[in-house]
């Protein structure tokens, strides 16, 4: 798989699609209209490729960021930016994807306007949910991924072990050592 999925959400996963925001050199993961379709496709929304623009790319990464705008802005218990909430909620009411039976089981085929709904849906579904308060930024300082924490206590610090928690552990562990090696 190209694509991760550690956020409990496809809403916070699609706002993850561009990585380590702060750094100076974010790693964006949307950077093709194949790599949309496989988003859509590895993420579940659907089982068969989407034929994509390079206009669809172009509003895929403007309901990417709207959608990465309100989470931080709920989690830092802040006003939700107005055109990022109306980006959002134009999205949320187009039709979403219809699963279908058939002989061999389940199908779901989507357009993108449709698989863009879905996204967009399940951010109203996070963001005006139960579990608002298990939403957080994973504590890599590299790291921008938002998630839902439901780990038993609520004590997840990361997006992921791997990389992130390791990575954090690591240099932890290193800079003990070269403390107790100057000691």
């Amino acid at each position: 798989m190209k694509h991760s999925f550690p956020a409990g959400a496809p809403a916070l996963d699609f706002a993850g699609t561009l990585r380590v925001r702060r750094s100076p050199k974010p790693r964006e993961m949307l950077d093709s209209t194949e790599s949309l379709s496989l988003w859509f496709r590895e993420s579940g929304i659907t089982e068969s490729d989407i034929v994509c623009r390079s206009s669809d790319l172009r509003r895929a990464v403007a309901l990417r960021e709207a959608i990465y705008r309100l989470v931080v802005a709920r989690i830092a218990e802040e006003n939700y930016d107005d055109e990022a909430l109306r980006l959002v909620n134009d999205a949320a009411r187009l039709p979403s994807p219809v699963p279908q039976l058939t002989a061999d089981g389940r199908q779901v085929e989507a357009t993108i306007e449709q698989a863009f709904s879905h996204v967009a849906r399940d951010a109203v579904a996070v963001l005006g949910g139960p579990e608002v308060p298990l939403l957080k930024e994973c504590a890599n300082p590299d790291c921008t991924q938002t998630y839902i924490d439901r780990s038993r206590g609520a004590r997840r610090e990361w997006c992921k072990m791997d990389p992130c928690g390791n990575k954090i552990k690591a240099a932890a562990y290193r800079a003990r050592k070269r403390e107790a090696q100057q000691a």
